[in-house]
């Protein structure tokens, strides 16, 4: 984040400050650049990471989404060291290691054993990098942690054509996709590409993790990519219905936390995961006590 925002965040807390007019607090919120940046940049990431997540918890990949994103770090560690834009390495390094997963790790016994194999030697590259970069380590802990406030427009331009590129995958890929996700044998016995398929779906869940992080960070992908679809895979019956719920939790979480974060001068990725999680919580709660009332009937 700039200097400037990290100025102005300051000084619209603490709670003291806190206005019930919101719409005049939304006003002057959206008056600056780089919040009205934020909250494009984290609508775009929604959409993605909320139609990419449905695929990734269908599949049992969630392993393999957090895996990229540290994989992800390693390359922008290495972007970093040789004075390269770190979104460009994290895009080389998740698209590659994605490719890879995808193409030895078919099946689920085998996808795990790969995904470690390729995640220790990128963590050992990543440990590499960091150890011949001399310079400041704020490009670094935003990597990790996430920076969205301090998205550029030119951060935003790339955003959504990486964004459009993925979903754009999506779609082109849907039917296999879905059929290989729900029962990869019988897809593979109808000659499905199998193989392919998993190839190109995760390298689209590398694009939708590269673009994460700028909003969650490495550390937090599985808030943005895996919650707000696990919420929807408990609620929603259809494909389609989950994806858009998804989209739903996962573009209110990031706005409620953007929202919050302009009262409060805490990480924003903070707020958006304990948003998502709550949701989630309180949706595990709900099924919990509509199953135990549904048992309770069929005794009485």
């Amino acid at each position: 984040m700039s200097v400037a925002a990290r100025h102005l965040l300051a000084s619209a807390g603490p709670v003291s400050n806190f206005s019930w007019n919101l719409l005049a607090d939304l006003r002057q919120m959206l008056g600056y650049a780089f919040m009205r940046n934020a909250f494009e940049a984290g609508a775009m990431v929604a959409v993605v990471a909320g139609v990419v997540g449905y695929f990734v918890v269908l599949r049992r990949t969630a392993f393999a989404a957090h895996a990229l994103s540290h994989i992800g770090f390693a390359g922008a560690a290495g972007a970093v060291a040789v004075g390269v834009i770190p979104l460009w390495g994290l895009l080389a390094f998740c698209l590659t290691s994605g490719a890879v997963i995808g193409g030895l790790g078919q099946r689920l016994r085998e996808r795990d054993t790969v995904i470690g194999i390729v995640l220790a030697f990128a963590l050992g590259l990543g440990a590499l990098f960091i150890s011949l970069y001399s310079g400041s380590s704020n490009e670094a802990i935003s990597i990790l942690f996430g920076e969205i406030l301090g998205v550029s427009t030119g951060d935003l331009s790339l955003t959504l054509a990486i964004g459009l590129i993925t979903l754009a995958l999506v779609a082109a890929l849907y039917r296999p996709l879905l059929f290989t996700s729900v029962d990869e044998d019988v897809a593979e016995a109808r000659r499905v590409p199998v193989r392919m398929v998993s190839v190109v779906f995760m390298m689209t869940v590398a694009l939708a993790v590269a673009i994460s992080v700028q909003v969650v960070g490495v550390l937090l992908i599985f808030g943005l990519m895996v919650t707000p679809a696990a919420i929807a895979e408990r609620v929603c019956r259809s494909p389609g219905q989950a994806m858009l719920v998804g989209v739903a939790v996962a573009l209110g979480s990031t706005w409620l936390g953007l929202a919050i974060s302009w009262y409060f001068a805490y990480p924003v990725s903070f707020f958006i995961i304990s948003i998502s999680f709550v949701v989630y919580v309180a949706v595990r709660v709900a099924s919990w006590a509509k199953e135990r009332a549904v048992r309770a009937m069929a005794v009485a």
